[in-house]
Parts: C-alpha cells; sequence; structure tokens
C-alpha cells in the first residue's frame, strides 16, 4: 500500500505524516477540493479531508466496484484487511488491492496493508444502511427489552446468557438461521428476500406487539416470533444484517463484477467511419457559418430574461436544416466558442463577434477543433432547450438555465466509453448509458442519463462520431496530452478525412446551379445572396430565381459583377437562360423607385407608371400622379417595395438625396466576449508547481509546529547582494527549501515572511507565502535578504 513508516498510524492526520511528499501531492491532485486554501499543515489537511462536503465529492468520483469495497469496509470490524474485503465481496484480490490502494491514496481509507480503517465520516455520508443491509443482530436486540429477549429465546429454546444476552441470542439465532427461514410461509419468506434486496427497513402497524411461533397469524408475525425481522419503532421492523446476507449467498452484492460489461457493438471500417465523421465535422462548420451569417444581417433579439426567443429558434431549421434540437446545439456551441454574443446596446441583439471574422479565416480543420473543444469543455446543456423550468417556463438557448456542472464530466465519460472500443466500433446506446451509470453511480441519476443520450446524438451532429462510432482524430482530445498538444493532433487528423472545398458548380439550362460537393465558404455565401438553396445532399442545389437575382442587384452587386462571378465560377458555359435573366433583371433593377411621402414612386419611364395606375390593384395602394414621373402613396417605403415587387416590378428605395438604397448588409458584429467560463462539479486538476509549492508548505507548516529553532526566528536577516540573493534562492529551488525573505514594499518597508520558491523567472520570483496562504510573485530587486528557515539568519 506505499505506506513510509512500520507501525500502524492512530490517526489519519498520522498516516499522512508518513507518506512521502509524492503521496500526498497524488491526494492534492486526486481531490483539488483540499488545496484551496492551502492547508497550514497535515492536521489541517486531514481536517479538511474528512469534512463532509469532502467526502461526498470524493465518493461521487468513484465508481460502483470500488463503493462496493467502501460498503464492505463499512460492514466489516475495524481494523479490517484485504483478506475480510475479499471473503465479503468474493471476487478475484487483484482489483481489490487496487481500490484500497486508490481509496488509501485518496484517504479515504487509512492505516497499514492489513489494519485498514474507514475515514469515520465515510459512515455517516453512507448512512445507516450501507449496502442495503441492516444493522447486526446484536445490535438490534441491545435495544429490545431484556422480556422481550427473555420470550424470544424462551420460545426458540435458546437458553439465556447472563452476562450477553443480546450477543448471546444473536449468536444462537444466526447459526439456526438456515432452518428458522425454513420454517416460515411462502408469503413471509418473500417479504425476507424484498427486504434482504434493500432497503432493510419496512413499515407494519403495532411492531412491538408480543408474538410467538405458535401464536404468528400473519407473514410479518412469523418474522417477528422467529427473530428474523426485529423492531425499531412501534412501526418499523428491520432485517438484521446477519439474515440479508445470508438470503444473499452470504456476499455483499451476488454477481458483483470489478468491470463493467462490455456493451454489444457492431463493427465498422474505420476508415469509413473516419470520412463519414468528417463529413458531419465539415457539415456542422458550414451550418454554424449559415446561422451566423444570417444573425450578421438579420439580427434576432436578446429575450429580456436573457436567451433567443423560441420563435426565433424555431426560424432556424428551416435555414440550417436541421431539427429544433440540432439548431440549439449549433447556437451553443458557437456561444460556448465565443462567436456569438450579446450587443450592449439598449435593444441588444445576438451578433457574430469579431473574433468570428479571425475563426473564418482559419482552415477547416482548425475551425472544427475550436468548436469540438469548446462543446467538450462547456457546462451548458442544449438538450434542456424546449423543456420547461422552475417556474414552468420555457427554456431558451443562450438562456441562464442551461449550465449543468455534471455535463462536461458526462460527456467525457461517454467519450471514454466509445474510445475504449476498438476503432471503428459503435456500441448500443443504453449499454453506453449502463457503463457511464457504473462508472458514476452517485452521480447524476436521470438527468446523467438524459445528458448521456444527448451526447450521443450531438456527436453524430457535430462529426465526432460517424456511424455512432468515433473518429480517430477525436481521441488525441481524451488521452490527457496538454490542449495546445491535442487540438494540433486533431486538427492533423482531420485534415486527412476532410472533403476537399469546391472551387465551382455546374450551370444548367433549367436556372439551377449543382455543386457536387462542398463548395469553398466565401463561394459559398456569395452563391447564397444570388441564388436560393432547393435541396442538400452529396450535390447541393441551387436555383435562379428573378428574386434571388434581385437579391444581389439590391445588395450591390452590378450585372457586370454577377456575370463575372457566374463565369469564373461555372465549370459549364453559363447557359444563355441564366445570362438573359440577369440583364432583364439589371435593366428594369433601379428604374421604378420609392421614397417618403409617406412614400413616392419615381419612374422616369411614364409607361411604367401608368401601367401601374392602370392595374385594378392599385387602389389598394392609395397612388396619386404627382408629377408625370412621380406617384405618391400613403403606405410606407417598405410596405409600397413589397407590394409592386409582388406584382413583378422591379423598384429599388430611395434615399433623401434621390440616391438608390442598396440592402447590402454591413458585417455587423458584437464586441469580443469571454466565452462562458464552464460550472465545473468540481475543482480543475492544480497544475503540479503549485502541487509542489502547497506539499512544501504543509511540510514547512508541520516544522513550525514541531518548534522552531531560536535562531531562526524573524527580524534577523541581513542585507546580502543580489547575486548572493539570486543564489541563495536557486538553491532552495533545487533543494525544494522553505526559505525567509527580507522583501521590500512600495513604500520602502520591509517585512520578512516564509515562503516556498515555485520558479524563477524575467527577474520575478514565484513562491508560496506562508502569510497570505497563496502563490504570489516577488521582484527579485526588492529581496533584501534570505535565509533557510532551519538556518541561523542574518
Amino acid at each position: 500500500m506505499g505506506t513510509v513508516t512500520t507501525a500502524a498510524p492512530r490517526s489519519l492526520a498520522e498516516d499522512l505524516r508518513g507518506r512521502s511528499d509524492a503521496e500526498l501531492a497524488a491526494l492534492l491532485r486526486a481531490r483539488p477540493d483540499l488545496l484551496t486554501p492551502i492547508p497550514a499543515d497535515i492536521s489541517q489537511l486531514a481536517s479538511r479531508a474528512a469534512t463532509r462536503t469532502s467526502v461526498v465529492r470524493a465518493l461521487d468520483r468513484l465508481d460502483r466496484f470500488t463503493l462496493h469495497v467502501v460498503e464492505a469496509l463499512a460492514l466489516l470490524a475495524e481494523p479490517a484487511s484485504p483478506a475480510d474485503v475479499h471473503s465479503l465481496l468474493a471476487v478475484p484480490q487483484t482489483p481489490i488491492r487496487l481500490a484500497l490502494d486508490m481509496l488509501r491514496n485518496q484517504a479515504l481509507v487509512w492505516g497499514t496493508d492489513h489494519s485498514l480503517r474507514l475515514v469515520r465520516t465515510v459512515h455517516d455520508v453512507l448512512g445507516p444502511y450501507p449496502a442495503g443491509l441492516g444493522s447486526p443482530l446484536a445490535q438490534l436486540l441491545h435495544h429490545q427489552s431484556p422480556g422481550r429477549r427473555a420470550g424470544l429465546a424462551e420460545d426458540l429454546g435458546i437458553e439465556a446468557s447472563a452476562g450477553a444476552e443480546a450477543q448471546h441470542l444473536a449468536d444462537e439465532i444466526t447459526a439456526r438461521l438456515e432452518a428458522l427461514i425454513e420454517q416460515v410461509g411462502p408469503e413471509a419468506l418473500a417479504a425476507l428476500r424484498t427486504l434482504s434486496a434493500g432497503p432493510p427497513s419496512g413499515r407494519v402497524d403495532n411492531a412491538h406487539r408480543t408474538v410467538t411461533r405458535a401464536t404468528a397469524a400473519t407473514p410479518v408475525e412469523e418474522l417477528l416470533a422467529r427473530g428474523l425481522v426485529v423492531p425499531i419503532e412501534d412501526s418499523t421492523v428491520v432485517l438484521p444484517r446477519e439474515v440479508g446476507l445470508h438470503l444473499r449467498g452470504g456476499v455483499l452484492r451476488p454477481g458483483l463484477r470489478p468491470e463493467p460489461l462490455e456493451p454489444a457493438s457492431t463493427e465498422h471500417d474505420p476508415g469509413a467511419v473516419d470520412r463519414l465523421a468528417g463529413a458531419g465535422a465539415f457539415d456542422a462548420i458550414r451550418k454554424i457559418e449559415t446561422l451566423l451569417d444570417a444573425w450578421a444581417h438579420d439580427a434576432p433579439p436578446v429575450l429580456r430574461t436573457g436567451g433567443l426567443g423560441i420563435r426565433e429558434l424555431r426560424r432556424l431549421p428551416r435555414i440550417l436544416d436541421v431539427d429544433d434540437t440540432g439548431a440549439a446545439l449549433l447556437v451553443e456551441v458557437a456561444y460556448a466558442a465565443g462567436l456569438v454574443a450579446a450587443t450592449e446596446d439598449a435593444d441588444p441583439v445576438w451578433l457574430p463577434t469579431t473574433e468570428y471574422d479571425a475563426w473564418l479565416g482559419q482552415e477547416p480543420a482548425t475551425r472544427w477543433t475550436r468548436l469540438a473543444t469548446a462543446w467538450l469543455a462547456t457546462s451548458r446543456v442544449s438538450g434542456l432547450v424546449g423543456g420547461r423550468d422552475e417556474r414552468d417556463r420555457p427554456i431558451p438557448p443562450l438562456g441562464h438555465d442551461l449550465d449543468r456542472p455534471l455535463a462536461p464530466e458526462v460527456r467525457r465519460l461517454v467519450l471514454g466509453v466509445l474510445a475504449a472500443l476498438p476503432p471503428g466500433t459503435t456500441p448500443e446506446p443504453t449499454d453506453v448509458i449502463d457503463a457511464v451509470r457504473w462508472r458514476r453511480p452517485r452521480r447524476g441519476g436521470r438527468l446523467r442519463d438524459d445528458i448521456v443520450r444527448w451526447t450521443l446524438h450531438e456527436m453524430e451532429l457535430l462529426g465526432v462520431t460517424g456511424r455512432g462510432a468515433l473518429a480517430s482524430y477525436v481521441r488525441p482530445l481524451l488521452d490527457g496530452r496538454p490542449l495546445d498538444a491535442a487540438r494540433k493532433a486533431a486538427t492533423a487528423g482531420l485534415s486527412t478525412v476532410l472533403p476537399a472545398p469546391l472551387d465551382h458548380v455546374l450551370i444548367q439550362a433549367d436556372l439551377t446551379a449543382i455543386a457536387p460537393g462542398p463548395l469553398r465558404s466565401d463561394l459559398a455565401r456569395e452563391l447564397a445572396t444570388l441564388a436560393d438553396l432547393e435541396s442538400r445532399g452529396g450535390a447541393t442545389v441551387h436555383r435562379f430565381t428573378p428574386d434571388s437575382v434581385r437579391r444581389a442587384l439590391d445588395g450591390g452587386r452590378t450585372a457586370a459583377e454577377i456575370h463575372e462571378f457566374l463565369g469564373r465560377l461555372s465549370r459549364t458555359p453559363v447557359p444563355q437562360p441564366l445570362t438573359y435573366l440577369v440583364d432583364d433583371i439589371a435593366r428594369r433593377h433601379g428604374k421604378l423607385r420609392v421614397g417618403a411621402a409617406a412614400s413616392f414612386v419615381r419612374c422616369d419611364d411614364q409607361a411604367i407608371l401608368a401601367e401601374i395606375t392602370a392595374d385594378s390593384r392599385s387602389a389598394a395602394l392609395a397612388l396619386r400622379r404627382i408629377a408625370p414621373t412621380v406617384l405618391a402613396s400613403s403606405l410606407d417605403p417598405a410596405t409600397l417595395v413589397d407590394r409592386l415587387r409582388s406584382w413583378g416590378f422591379a423598384p429599388v428605395p430611395e434615399g433623401p438625396d434621390g440616391a438608390i438604397v442598396l440592402t447590402r448588409g454591413e458585417h455587423r458584429r458584437a464586441a469580443d466576449r469571454q466565452p462562458p467560463v464552464p460550472v465545473l462539479a468540481d475543482r480543475p486538476a492544480p497544475e503540479e508547481p503549485t502541487l509542489t509549492a502547497a506539499v512544501r508548505a504543509m511540510r514547512a507548516g508541520e516544522r513550525s509546529t514541531a518548534g522552531r529553532p531560536a535562531e531562526a526566528t524573524p527580524g534577523r536577516l541581513g542585507r546580502s547582494a543580489s547575486a548572493e540573493t539570486l543564489a541563495e534562492i536557486r538553491r532552495a529551488l533545487d533543494h525544494g527549501a522553505t526559505i525567509w525573505i527580507g522583501y521590500v514594499d512600495h513604500h520602502g518597508m520591509t517585512s520578512e515572511r516564509v515562503v516556498d520558491p515555485v520558479r524563477l523567472e524575467a527577474g520575478w520570483l514565484t513562491a508560496f507565502d506562508h502569510r497570505s496562504g497563496e502563490l504570489r510573485s516577488f521582484a527579485v530587486h526588492r529581496i533584501s535578504g534570505v535565509a533557510d528557515l532551519d538556518a541561523p539568519a542574518g
């Protein structure tokens, strides 16, 4: 078990004092909540490790098998040995020893190899019935009246022992369990089996009634008369631990496995999985581009309570070709990646950030990696969108009610299940849920299972999986390497399977353009202004219509620019019908102008105005001619433009200066915002320098508690040369020593403090300051003197 001392420790604190620095650092790494603030000494560390809040967090991170080992220790008499645990669990000794090692490393168990004790708080957290087993029979009988114990012993033919009646009676009943159970009827036996599965208590009326085997008339009375259940209150009986274990076959959990079951799975070609997932990744990138480009031109408002309105959300499936769930996911991923934010206006709206433009300029694989890592780390759960909050209101995307601290951990557990399978393997979703339950049985409950289901669906939409199998380029994000290195590896892997973006389409005589693959982003956006998307799939079909061409002209494109773009984009000659369509719309575009009167229509071609006024529908426009080339209307300009366009004309708005008002949208952007910080269930693992400094600090605290040498008292540090100061600091860093330093503040005042140096660079010393209990930076030129903590100063 790695214990340094040979004698059995008498407390958790004594056990921790005997551990090496590496073991203490491992404890703080596994339970980072113990590190804030850094404990002053080992005793404080032990006290903090035994608090209920910290113990609950530690137990919540244990898998099902390790929890069963904890339950076994809670049921066994202390001190216990691995052999005792083995007899209660009936599984191989190797996984038991590994589990005990982990429990001891996390300070939930302390002692020597063969003398193990569970931290007392763990008993309190597990409750009165660990593993669903009741209290020992002797303990239950001890709380019965002497007369009741005597009557039970007499009825069962047991001679009472004067010195230890309850224990003697319990031993006798335990020795006769098989025979006593055989005496009860089927209904009483069924009740016993129900209670043995847990919980072991049941409610009955008048539980303390006097009953014998001869007078027992009900199944409960049969059990009471034989001591197979014992009353603890007037309306509650408990199944004794010995009876429960006997009915379970003498083991804690029948059929217990030290590992989760292997998920049922389907095998696919790993290369095909990567290609399919890569196509999904590219599609996710393109959909987020489409989403944010649409919002740049028509920004949705921010709800008063925060978030995106459900009505706005329901418009997205038509734009993105996904369902409501997929739309909510894409919105939330863009938000988590810092690509969209709310403006700070009086009437805020959701807009792409300026960071979005930088993201657009990156390679597709790099863009996807940013989205994937943001999704993996965020605590926001898009699967909750559309549900109801505690006030029975719909939960909107981008709202404040989507954070669930459990989410990042569950996503990684799901990905871990898939990563443990051979490449190209698709597990059954229900088995993935079971595997995550096995790994975190105490954490999450129904929400945990829901997040697993949502995660499996989200992974397919984002290109993390293909056909339900994990893509190979995702594995670097899960193997524990530093984030930058993981991103580079994932980006490199994805680059090899992403479909190559096309720079051309095939324009046909029926006014359609077929893209036989994914188009380059810039070309796709330009084509979207000129043609309507008709169908998606392996080949995307765009259709040119009078309205779509007019949209491009309204956006500021000229006919010459459109012809040049189409000629450059199409691999086939641009068909004459499309050329005629563009020229015809361009020729009529802008001849008819609408301004404000409330509004007016102006046209140099009087024949067009005559055609409008002659139309039977013109009465609804309230038009009147105020000049040969001008018609006035009481409608607002926007409505008048829409009505005339619906009749087949091509009007454009006109500004106060007589110039055409083009509707070419500006690239509206929100200011860059820090992406939402994940709300985590546990503190992140501390960095190694912090762990090293913390262990040094606790060791120094132990020495301080034990008594510091008189010559090491403060106030005796003399001034030293800069070179000597640097040499002393470097020596302390090399040896992991705790030192005194004299430090001159901005007011010229010198103070002395105990520090543990962590690193020295660029003229600054980073060290753990014992006075403040935190890491601080000290300017080296302000350090007036240095001395070892346990050596003479001055």
